[in-house]
Formats: structure tokens, C-alpha cells, sequence
């Protein structure tokens, strides 16, 4: 199996500019999943597009569990997703065609533009459209960022700088339920400055655009091999990067021999790598997390907590979800991914089936919890939350753009996105609807889950620490299960 080769490297205040503009991608995405679930429970936007969910809302003996029940306010949060299911395999294309760098760019005017028509919307499909633009901003966002934070990394680093990713991600959840805390009494258009601050992240990432230089790997993939030379040297922050340059430039050279990318994931060698990319996307939504994340001050006002009581609880998980990414930061490439995944399921299993069992027995359809138990529900939620995000929020993420060869990269991680997509979108649709008809056994629902994703671990993940990316084929030849797929080699 191939051993770590630490790049050599320098880390330069140019390197780590790269690395923190890039991830403003991800405070795009994170703001976005902030800001749904705060706006969905605003009366002056109930009022102006769902009034019958507003009017449930106010009814005497409403029940807890059904009260925001919607299937248009949920396509509200799930247009986005499907969106950018689609429009992550243009983003792939774009990538590869185009490069990193201007597949960010679009990125960026995607989702402003998204925010400009959201904040202005007077009807019902202008919410929609500016939906649909924040999904296809998404879309080509989460497709290039993971992969341009992968490609510009150095190997001894590359889990750490890969998850920059999803710490903007949670500090964008963060910002964005501050932002709800303090609009949900601009009355009435607070909910057009939540929806319209979403323009800022993605104006810091056009930004950076000028600044970040494309990953080498894009350069010389697309035959540009001086410039692809002199962006190693920028992105290394050293002039010696003759062995890491050949060995891309092999890699680019193997890539090329491959006209149909999407067809060659189709064969058995890159198995593995698909089902996992895949498998960890649908896990990841499984888990409960965007559900809780989404939906957060609805479900603590579900729990009977007021308005401005429900956003503060979730400001407190949206601090436990970045606080607990830099644990990740830390351990990713010490104690290595599995180890921080099988840990989370364990954790995370704890946390659900105590919210279910707390809920089951205590809150029923009509009546709230007693402070005491509210109080314990919001830190299980925190322990629950703290736990996804050191490991299967940013491993979601980071192992799928490890373990791709080259030449079906951006083929194999469009999969991954557009999965997450599907996924997310169908937790944001359904959500709401499995709350009203499953009570607190929801909780369970998500816990078997849980269960199912912990095997997944233990039987078919390999350990990617320190391995380099185009030495993940000995990683596959030496896996008990995944070494049938090189049978024929």
C-alpha cells in the first residue's frame, strides 16, 4: 500500500488565501441551509406566501407535530436541492472544459444573482426561481470546492484543508440563524434581509476568484502544463516541485486516454470508489443532520419553545456544529477518517434514541415540555450535532475527492453531489410531512439509520490517511472486499 510522501511545501500567507477563499463555497452553502428553516417559521413570510400554514400555525390547540405540515413551504427548502442535483453534472463538465477556477466564478454569480430575485420576490415563483439560482450556485459550488481544496493541498495536509470546506459550511449555518435571531423582529421584511444577505458570502467568493490561482491539475489536464508548473510553485510555495509535477502529469496523461469519463465509472475498477462516494452522501442525509439543521428553530418551537427561544437554541447547535469542525480540523489526518466516523455513529446513535425516547413519553400532540426537558432535549441535539460535524459532515465530503483517479474525478464526485442532492432534497420535502405522521419516532428512523452506516464502516471504508490520491488503487487491490473488483487485472 502506498506509504505518505509529504509534498515538499511551504505554507505561505498566498497558499492559505487560496484555501479560505475557496471555502467561502462553503459558507455559500452553509448560509443557505441556515437561513431555510429561520425564514420558513417568520409570520411576515408565512403571511405573504404559505397563509394557511400561518393560519395553522395560530390555532388554539394546534398539534405540535403537524403544525407547519406544508408541501409547498417544504419545496420552498427542497427546490434548491434538486436543483443543484441537476446542475452538478454541468458543473462536472465545466470543471474539467473550463477549470476550477471559472467553475467557481459562475458559482458565485449563480448564487447572487439567486439572492437579488429571493430578496425581491412579491409571488410565489419569483421565491422559486430565486430558489432554483441558489441551487445551481450550489450545485457548481459543492462539485469544484472539495475538489480544488483536494487538488491544491499538500498530502500531509489534505484532510485538514479539504475540510475548510465544511467549517465554512457551519459557520455559514451559524451566521445564518444569528441573522434569523436578529430579523425575526424587522417586521415585515426581515425575511427579505436573511434571504438577501446570502448575496454576501458569494460576493467574498467572486472576489477571491481574482485572487486564487486554477490547481494544477486543471492546467495540465487541459494541456497547459508551463502554467500548470507555475501554479504547483504558487500553490507549494516552493521552486522544487519537480517529482510532484511528473507525477501529476502522469496522472493527466492517463486521464486523457479516457474520452468517456461518466462510461469508464461504469467499469470495475472504479467500483469502489463510486459506491462509497455515493453511499457516504446518502448516510450523511440519513443521519437526521440537515433535518435537525434545516428545520432547527421549527423543531424547537415543535418542542414548544417561543419563536425567538427556538432561533436561539439553534444559534447554540449552529456554535456546537463549528466548534466541533475544528476537532476535525485537528484529528483528520492524526487519528485518521474511520476512526472519527465509527466514534460518531456511536454517539450519535446515543443522542437520537434519547431525543426520541424524551419526546415519545413526554410531548404530545398538544402542550409543550417543561423547561427542565427542553433544556436536556437542545443539549442532546448539541451532542448530536457536535458529533456529525467532526466527522460525517466533512468526510462526506472530503473522502469522495480522495479517492477518484484522475480520469474519472469530476465524473465520480458530480455522483457524490448530485446524491447529496437528491438526498437533502428529499429530507427538506419530506421532513416536515414524517414529523407530523411519525412523531417522535422519527428519531428512531434516523437511529436505525445509524446503525446501518456504522457496518458500512466497519466492512467496506478503507483508511485513506496519507495515502495519495493516485496511489488509491493499492488501497482498493488490498481490501477484503473491494480487492474482487481487480480480479481480472
Amino acid at each position: 500500500m502506498s506509504t505518505i510522501q509529504p509534498n515538499n511545501s511551504k505554507i505561505t500567507v498566498y497558499v492559505v488565501s487560496c484555501w479560505i477563499f475557496a471555502a467561502f463555497g462553503g459558507l455559500m452553502f452553509g448560509y443557505d441551509i441556515g437561513i431555510s428553516g429561520g425564514v420558513s417559521g417568520m409570520d411576515d413570510f408565512l403571511l405573504k406566501f404559505f397563509p394557511n400554514v400561518y393560519e395553522r400555525k395560530l390555532h388554539a390547540k394546534e398539534n405540535n407535530y403537524c403544525k407547519y405540515d406544508d408541501q409547498l413551504l417544504q419545496l420552498f427548502t427542497s427546490s434548491l436541492y434538486l436543483s443543484a442535483l441537476v446542475s452538478s453534472f454541468f458543473a462536472s463538465k465545466a470543471c474539467s472544459a473550463l477549470g476550477r477556477r471559472p467553475t467557481i466564478f459562475m458559482a458565485s454569480l449563480f448564487f447572487i444573482a439567486g439572492a437579488i430575485i429571493s430578496a425581491a420576490s412579491e409571488h410565489r415563483w419569483m421565491l422559486i426561481v430565486g430558489r432554483i439560482l441558489f441551487g445551481v450556485g450550489v450545485g457548481f459550488g459543492n462539485e469544484t470546492v472539495p475538489l480544488f481544496l483536494t487538488e491544491v493541498a499538500p498530502i500531509q495536509l489534505r484532510g485538514a484543508v479539504n475540510i475548510m470546506f465544511q467549517l465554512f459550511v457551519t459557520i455559514g449555518i451559524f451566521i445564518a440563524n444569528l441573522v434569523n435571531y436578529a430579523t425575526s423582529n424587522m417586521h415585515p421584511n426581515g425575511w427579505r434581509v436573511s434571504l438577501g444577505l446570502a448575496a454576501v458570502p458569494a460576493f467574498m467568493l467572486l472576489i477571491g476568484c481574482f485572487v486564487i490561482t486554477d490547481t494544477p491539475a486543471s492546467l495540465i489536464e487541459r494541456g497547459k502544463d508551463e502554467q500548470g508548473k507555475a501554479a504547483l510553485k504558487k500553490v507549494r510555495g516552493v521552486d522544487d516541485v519537480e517529482v510532484e509535477f511528473k507525477e501529476i502529469v502522469a496522472a493527466c496523461e492517463q486521464a486523457k486516454a479516457v474520452k468517456h469519463p461518466f462510461r469508464n465509472l461504469l467499469k470495475s475498477a472504479s467500483i469502489p470508489p463510486l459506491v462509497i462516494a455515493i453511499l457516504l452522501q446518502v448516510f450523511q442525509q440519513f443521519t437526521g443532520i440537515n433535518a435537525i439543521m434545516f428545520y432547527a428553530p421549527v423543531l424547537f418551537q415543535t418542542m414548544g419553545f417561543k419563536s425567538d427561544g427556538a432561533l436561539l437554541s439553534a444559534v447554540i447547535t449552529g456554535l456546537v456544529n463549528v466548534g466541533a469542525t475544528f476537532v476535525s480540523i485537528y484529528a483528520v489526518d492524526k487519528v485518521g477518517r474511520r476512526k472519527l466516523l465509527l466514534q460518531a455513529c456511536c454517539q450519535m446513535l446515543i443522542s437520537q434514541l434519547a431525543i426520541g425516547i424524551i419526546l415519545s413519553v413526554s410531548l404530545k400532540e398538544t402542550g409543550t415540555l417543561d423547561r427542565t426537558l427542553a433544556a436536556v432535549v437542545v443539549i442532546l441535539v448539541c451532542t448530536y450535532v457536535m458529533s456529525f460535524a467532526w466527522s460525517w459532515g466533512p468526510l462526506g465530503w472530503l473522502i469522495p475527492s480522495e479517492t477518484f483517479p484522475m480520469e474519472t474525478r469530476t465524473a465520480g464526485f458530480a455522483f457524490a453531489v448530485s446524491t447529496n442532492m437528491l438526498f437533502t432534497s428529499i429530507i427538506a420535502q419530506a421532513f416536515l410531512t414524517m414529523l407530523c405522521k411519525m412523531q417522535a419516532n422519527i428519531f428512531f428512523f434516523f437511529s436505525g439509520w445509524i446503525v446501518v452506516m456504522g457496518l458500512f464502516v466497519v466492512f467496506l471504508v478503507p483508511e485513506t490517511k496519507g495515502v495519495p490520491i493516485d496511489g488509491m488503487v493499492d488501497v482498493w487491490k488490498s481490501h477484503p472486499v473491494w480487492k474482487r473488483c481487480f480480479k481480472n487485472e
